[in-house]
């Protein structure tokens, strides 16, 4: 750690000096203009970047399918705001992936296609996206996935269970939107203000936004075992229904306790939710007792990887509560 004194000049103005090494290692030199970040106590300096266009480039000759559409996923969540395509020819399956990709990111469209490249630009301002609404829209998105999907599950409706497995896309856009704004943060500190979030802030959305996508994706999960099977006994569709609403009101819980701007209010319904999150690790041993216990084996074995996603629902609220409970604490 380096350490420097301040000063004062021309009476009124405080001035301090940066280590030389830092500055030639940046391409900082007499003229260059400093950015200046404040957050809290702190402040952090930056090189002025003004508005530049980060851009990258792939190689994509030998990326098809999946492999093609996480490689634009991956490039978009790492803060790109222009991503080109290469190879010579583009096929018309890589296209076809490429497409599928932008489909799923928010804000990322085709804006230049020839025979051997493809150009991806954000076309969103990072000032218009709010973490916040993406995070309790995300909230809404799972909850209602997850209830559809017991209830797709009990009253063997499969037309609700392939609605459920639809929605899954809708969470993992808002994911990736949060995931590329929190990187950018890391990335560069005046993100942070252009967003309204400090940076630690954003890591507290980013963790929350993660355990919320978690309990979408096992909301797929049940649906696509409501379609595999028929129907299911009725008293363990009733035991089923029971510790789904456990579930939920742990993770609702949770959020409500991260999104409390009163501290004490916070740190009690995230602590109650911690302690409700025992309580049905005790009741899922009990409907898995119950499951075991019935003559199909292939429908008792489905039945108890829908158990298992509904205590791990219950497990992710109880991440989020820990999220706010940090949020909560006293700052050093």
């Amino acid at each position: 750690m380096d350490t420097r004194k301040v000063q004062v000049t021309g009476g009124s103005t405080f001035t301090v000096s940066i280590p030389k090494g830092w500055a030639t290692d940046n391409g900082i030199e007499a003229g260059t203009e400093i950015s200046f970040h404040p957050e809290g106590e702190s402040m952090l300096l930056t090189p002025r970047q003004g508005d530049e266009t980060i851009e990258g480039r792939l190689d994509i000759t030998d990326l098809h399918g999946r492999d093609l559409t996480r490689a634009v996923v991956t490039m978009y969540v790492s803060g790109f705001d222009v991503i080109r395509l290469e190879t010579n020819p583009v096929s018309a399956e890589q296209r076809r992936s490429v497409r599928d990709a932008t489909q799923g990111l928010v804000g990322l469209e085709v804006v230049e296609e020839t025979g051997d490249h493809i150009v991806l630009q954000d076309l969103l301002d990072s000032g218009q996206l709010s973490v916040h609404s993406a995070v309790t829209r995300m909230r809404l998105i799972a909850m209602t996935m997850l209830a559809d999907a017991v209830t797709a599950l009990i009253e063997n409706d499969d037309s609700l269970a392939a609605d459920v497995i639809e929605r899954d896309d809708d969470v993992d856009r808002l994911w990736f939107m949060v995931s590329r704004v929190f990187r950018s943060t890391l990335r560069n500190p005046g993100a942070a203000a252009e967003i309204g979030l400090s940076r630690e802030a954003s890591f507290d959305y980013h963790s929350s936004a993660r355990q919320l996508e978690r309990i979408a994706d096992h909301s797929a999960k049940i649906a696509q075992i409501a379609l595999d099977l028929d129907e299911i006994p009725e008293d363990v569709g009733s035991s089923l229904s029971t510790l789904h609403e456990n579930a939920v009101a742990v993770v609702e819980q949770a959020m409500d306790a991260f999104l409390e701007d009163d501290s004490g209010r916070a740190t009690r319904l995230a602590n109650q939710a911690r302690e409700d999150v025992e309580a049905i690790d005790e009741q899922t041993r009990t409907v898995d007792d119950r499951i075991r216990s019935l003559d199909d084996a292939h429908q008792a074995q489905f039945l108890g990887l829908v158990v298992d996603s509904l205590s791990r629902t219950a497990d992710y609220g109880g991440n989020i509560a820990e999220t706010a409970l940090q949020k909560a604490a006293p700052r050093p």
